[in-house]
């Protein structure tokens, strides 16, 4: 059989026009017009979101107002002002057991404090999440909360929020990775609302939520927060949330080392708060009763802390505020701290329902500000303030538990006004975050997901699909044959050179226009009918790819048209200059693997590149001769 050797064929204009479009023009119209569906949608959730965070709010009061005051209101109320002497033991027990029966004969998934639960959702459940949870996780919150348990209202409406958001993306005729975009809309509007911090929302979304950052998920979780952020200023307050009135004072060199020191030490301190809580945790999975009662154990240790510490109670936004103003005296703070943890780590513990965000701040900033007092006290000419100390406590004990970096950083920024204790922030959260990572694999966001044998997302890297050309990986020594071939030509050039044996067969007709892809399956059951041609036993109409294409238009086009293999035009003149196949793939792989384990001296070395890749061969054209 003849063989003809030649560089490119070139496409005929006749080329079906619906895989030409498909081939060589995408359709960013489409896809944008999804988007904004989307982000439409997210930005209803949002507002959803937000009155349902006014009514958590409302209701968590009406709870406080009948468990502690036997009054029914829904005008702002603490626990901490009871009277009730030792009757305030049994109140957040009740509590518990209601909990329980709600989980119990409800939802099982109202347990935790909901960003552990919304994340695992997320990585092994397509972001479904079940619709009860939408009214089930902030009455049950509102009941533990109100009954004296020391969370805060924010973990419950991020999961309230997300169930919401998860809930309408099953409903809707929506992708899974869309699903998941407004399932993380809902969450992060539901922490805007709470806080009125927009720009943290959208970074918590970032770290533990969404896994990646692109306009497709961006876009339609900052209109959620922005949504959520003007929800909160209609419906809550203007100011910020944890107003400081005090100076925090000029930030010398000194005072920045001091704040760097209280931000290894809160690091360290992170650390032991995360391992003691899933310690407890572990304390009542070995309890000879059913796990219903947990809650009722836990809310027990909660009225009995709170005999003694009434401040411990409840939500404690105001604790937070009057520490970060020094409106505490430094006994009344350390108490707070110590009590106030030991509270919330047994209520956590026993699986009740609540957030975890507001007891890290209140155990955080007590903890800065007790390491401000001794730094004054040894050091008075350090410059450190107490503001800034609980401040910056405040914010490391949030990154170094949950290791949400930049999230921290401006969430403090946000709820406080306080831009200038910008850098601080940063100089503590970075050591608090550095002093987590190497001493502690899981945080206190993925550790109980990570014990269920979920493998969370380590790092964010670009995709290396979409940093990489078909035409730098592609081979140019594959084979195209002609229509004009039979079965047999083809196996008998194929018995002479066996090296060219492939799973698929690109094919031309004489003039040099694509036809399609022969299966290899096909071929050699047709082997008993040696003149049928070639043309007859094309199954595949896969369009060809441009080599300008990304690696990952590519790979979504084999994995939907279940191909291995992909014919590729050159980027202009429309000619095919190569054939691409999943094992190209693969070997780009390998180039970034061997890159990364690299470890001698790199300066005097050529590196590898991707283009190392293409033979420089040329492709082999079969064309009908004699035999």
């Amino acid at each position: 059989m003849n063989k003809t050797v030649f560089n490119s064929i070139p496409i005929s204009v006749s080329l079906n026009s619906n895989l030409e479009g498909e081939a060589i023009k995408p359709k960013p119209v489409k896809d944008k017009k999804r988007l904004f569906v989307i982000s439409v949608l997210a930005i209803g959730i949002a507002a959803i979101t937000s009155l349902i965070a006014k009514l958590l709010i409302y209701l968590i009061d009406l709870v406080v107002n009948i468990s502690f005051y036997g009054r029914f209101s829904i005008a702002d109320a603490s626990p901490a002002d009871n009277t009730l002497g030792l009757w305030v033991i049994i109140i957040p027990a009740i509590g518990g057991i209601i909990v329980g029966l709600m989980a119990l004969y409800g939802s099982k998934a109202i347990r935790g404090h909901g960003i552990p639960e919304a994340m695992e959702q997320i990585l092994v459940n397509q972001s479904k999440i079940k619709p009860t949870i939408t009214y089930l996780k902030p009455l049950s919150s509102a009941i533990s909360i109100g009954t004296g348990g020391p969370f805060g209202a924010e973990g419950p409406i991020i999961a309230t929020g997300g169930a919401l958001g998860s809930t309408i993306g099953q409903v809707l005729k929506i992708s899974h990775n869309e699903r998941k975009v407004l399932l993380a809309s809902g969450a992060t509007a539901g922490m805007s609302a709470i806080f009125g911090s927009p720009i943290a929302a959208i970074f918590l979304a970032i770290e533990l939520l969404l896994f990646e950052f692109s306009p497709r998920t961006i876009i339609p979780v900052a209109l959620a927060c922005i949504t959520g952020a003007a929800g909160h200023y209609f419906l809550f307050d203007a100011h910020p949330v944890f107003e400081i009135t005090r100076s925090i004072g000029i930030v010398t060199n000194t005072s920045l080392f001091t704040y760097s020191i209280i931000g290894l030490l809160i690091g360290v301190l992170s650390v032991g708060v995360t391992k003691i809580v899933y310690l407890i945790e572990d304390g009542f999975e070995k309890l000879p009763i059913h796990w219903m009662w947990w809650p009722a154990i836990g809310g027990l240790a909660v009225g009995i802390i709170g005999y003694f510490s009434p401040r411990t109670l409840g939500v404690g936004y105001n604790n937070i505020t009057d520490v970060l103003n020094g409106g505490l005296a430094i006994n009344v703070i350390a108490t707070l701290c110590i009590l106030k943890f030991t509270s919330w780590a047994i209520a956590l513990g026993s699986g009740t329902s609540g957030g975890t965000l507001a007891p890290l701040l209140t155990i955080g900033g007590a903890a800065g500000a007790i390491l401000g007092s001794i730094a004054l006290y040894f050091f008075p000419s350090s410059g450190v303030t107490l503001p800034l100390a609980a401040l910056v406590g405040m914010a490391a004990m949030f990154a170094g538990a949950s290791r949400a970096f930049i999230t921290s950083i401006i969430f403090a920024v946000e709820t406080t006004g306080q831009s200038g204790a910008l850098l601080p922030l940063l100089a503590t959260c970075s050591a608090s975050y550095i002093v987590s990572f190497f001493l502690m694999e899981n945080t206190i966001m993925t550790e109980k997901i990570s014990r269920r044998g979920v493998k969370l997302p380590s790092a964010y890297e670009p995709n290396l699909l979409e940093q990489v050309a078909v035409n730098q990986v592609m081979d140019k020594n594959g084979i195209i044959v002609s229509t004009n071939n039979t079965v047999e030509q083809i196996k008998d050039w194929l018995d002479e050179e066996p090296e060219y044996k492939t799973n698929y067969f690109i094919v031309c007709d004489p003039d040099g226009a694509y036809s399609g892809i022969v299966n290899a399956a096909d071929l050699y059951n047709s082997i008993n009918r040696p003149e049928t041609s070639i043309k007859d036993l094309i199954s595949l109409g896969t369009a060809p790819i441009k080599g300008t294409a990304s690696l990952q238009t590519a790979i979504e086009r084999m994995a939907k048209d279940n191909i291995d293999v992909l014919p590729v035009l050159a980027p202009d003149d429309h000619f095919i200059e190569g054939i691409l196949s999943y094992k190209n793939i693969l070997s780009s792989y390998k180039i970034r693997l061997e890159d990364n384990q690299q470890k001698s001296p790199s300066i005097s070395l050529k590196r590898k590149r991707l283009e190392m890749l293409v033979h420089g061969k040329r492709i082999r054209k079969m064309v009908k001769g004699s035999r």
